[in-house]
């Protein structure tokens, strides 16, 4: 008879992972990993101490997976913001579990200028900044105006109460940007 497979952090993690995708924080538990596992509760609680430790394991996966989804731009882009908001959106809608377990538990606990002020985001901060004439300062200032009512689109489509449009969601984005763009522009003539 072969040994049994030896369950190791890294399967806990992923297992758990699956579990929030499939079907939300709420399901993380010693039981239905050791489930998703073909093995007791045994493991899981020996390798992790505390269910936390797992669900913080299991964010920073699920974060850094939406990092990669939201960075999913064409090097040829003239619009990389765009595509950003877009793959935020489209985030939502596809992956809604990972985006209420990101964004709407207690989990969340970052402000905004942790999000702008992110290493990941700086080149496509730079980009836009070069391509729209703005210094970094606004262009963080701009990028933060923007995110509001997009996580709000996001929000609704995570939650089931609207249907995924990505042609109106661009041109929402873009009356946004425009008026973002325009108070800015009146904040410096003041």
């Amino acid at each position: 008879m072969p040994p049994k497979a030896k369950i190791n952090r890294e399967m806990i993690i992923d297992a758990a992972y699956e579990i929030v995708r499939e079907s939300g924080e709420e399901n993380i538990n010693a039981r239905n990993i050791a489930q998703k596992l073909g093995c007791s509760t045994q493991p899981v609680l020996y390798v992790f101490k505390t269910m936390d430790e797992i669900r913080e394991c299991v964010y920073q996966k699920a974060d850094e997976y939406h990092s990669e989804y939201l960075m999913q731009i064409n090097e040829s882009e003239k619009n990389p913001m765009l595509v950003i908001w877009k793959n935020y959106i489209r985030f939502s809608a596809t992956e809604r579990n990972l985006f209420r377990f990101l964004f709407q538990s207690n989990a969340f606990s970052g402000r905004m200028q942790g999000l702008v002020d992110d290493e990941r985001l700086l080149p496509v901060l730079q980009a836009m900044g070069g391509q729209m004439g703005m210094e970094i300062p606004d262009v963080k200032k701009f990028y933060a105006c923007v995110f509001y009512p997009v996580h709000g689109i996001a929000s609704l489509l995570a939650n089931n109460s609207m249907e995924y449009d990505e042609d109106e969601f661009e041109d929402v984005i873009g009356m946004i940007k425009r008026g973002v763009l325009k108070e800015l522009e009146s904040e410096k003539d003041a």
